[in-house]
């Protein structure tokens, strides 16, 4: 039951995610170091490389990839490696990029992939993004070094959990 809800708060993060990358002319920031390219797809001519922490201007989306202005150039990047909004002085990410793989390949087109599992198919359709909901989770977000400052002064030890066993039955 844990797991669903976990799910389902990771659908709701993601589309909450979509919805703020669909504003354009806002600024955002990149993440990584990351290649602008001429065209969105993965394929295509790198124009520039730009350096983790580039402010970047969006100015339209693509499938997973984001049109932006930078270093006074014009191109595509994908759209994980960017961050909307003001820079914030943390460091570390907020996870959502390990929780979703979202990737457009080859010159044939965009193909958006989402790893999301244990939601029907009604609830995807019925989810809506709460943008608010999506800064406030982001505001949590803490550093590895953080958190491990955190445990230590909590007297926390990690602890290793196994898989949960295969469910019985016939599965989908």
């Amino acid at each position: 039951m844990k797991l669903k809800k976990l799910l389902q708060w990771g659908a709701i993060i993601f589309l909450g995610l979509v919805s703020c990358l669909l504003q354009a002319a806002e600024t955002a920031y990149t993440v990584r170091p990351t290649e602008l390219k001429a065209k969105p797809y993965a394929d295509a001519a790198t124009v520039i490389t730009l350096p983790q922490q580039s402010k970047v201007e969006v100015v339209a989306r693509k499938a997973s990839w984001m049109q932006i202005k930078a270093e006074g150039k014009s191109g595509w990047v994908k759209m994980l490696s960017l961050k909307l909004g003001e820079m914030q002085n943390k460091s570390g990410d907020s996870g959502l990029r390990s929780l979703f793989n979202v990737a457009a390949k080859g010159s044939s087109g965009g193909t958006v992939t989402t790893g999301v599992r244990g939601l029907s198919e009604e609830d995807l359709k019925n989810a809506r993004p709460n943008p608010q909901a999506l800064q406030t989770m982001q505001g949590y977000a803490e550093n590895k070094t953080d958190a491990q400052k955190f445990a230590r002064s909590g007297n926390l030890k990690a602890q290793n959990l196994d898989y949960l066993p295969a469910p019985q039955g016939g599965s989908k």
